[in-house]
């Protein structure tokens, strides 16, 4: 019997598209344009959420 998993909380920042890549308008040599790779810092490229904090059972 195949086990489920439950599916990680995408990240609100960047809404599940952790890693993009930018044209700067910029063109190389042989043609190609040049790009820059931007990491979602709140996710840290995962694409997923933080798992939420608990808070402690018991306060006093």
């Amino acid at each position: 019997m195949p086990e489920h998993t439950a599916p990680k909380p995408v990240c609100r920042h960047c809404g599940g598209f952790p890693v993009v890549v930018i044209t700067t308008g910029t063109r190389r040599r042989d043609g190609s344009r040049t790009t820059l790779r931007v990491i979602c810092k709140a996710c840290q490229g995962t694409g997923t959420a933080p798992a939420p904090q608990q808070e402690a059972a018991s306060r006093g």
